[in-house]
């Protein structure tokens, strides 16, 4: 929208009163742009980042379990090689 108004506005320097119109698109347009990004994308994008978090600590999770008990190691090694995945405000 931005980069139309302006294409525009540059399309229409030779009559002075259609610079404004397009302008204003330009303006308006980069405005919007600005609104979704704070209110909508940027909020979307840390939550997504989130989930992605808690899925790549999960997969570890499952990856050292995987491999600790591939190697025959104690149930009570693995439970304590587990238990560093697990955040410290949900140990009991």
């Amino acid at each position: 929208g931005t980069l139309l108004g302006l294409i525009q506005m540059l399309g229409s320097l030779d009559n002075p009163s259609a610079v404004g119109p397009a302008m204003a698109v330009a303006l308006v347009t980069t405005l919007y742009g600005a609104i979704c990004a704070n209110m909508l994308f940027l909020p979307l994008a840390g939550k997504l980042r989130q989930k992605r978090n808690i899925e790549v600590r999960e997969k570890a999770l499952l990856v050292e379990g995987i491999i600790s008990l591939g190697k025959q190691e104690s149930p009570i090694i693995v439970e304590q090689k587990l238990q560093t995945f697990v955040p410290l405000a949900n140990v009991a």
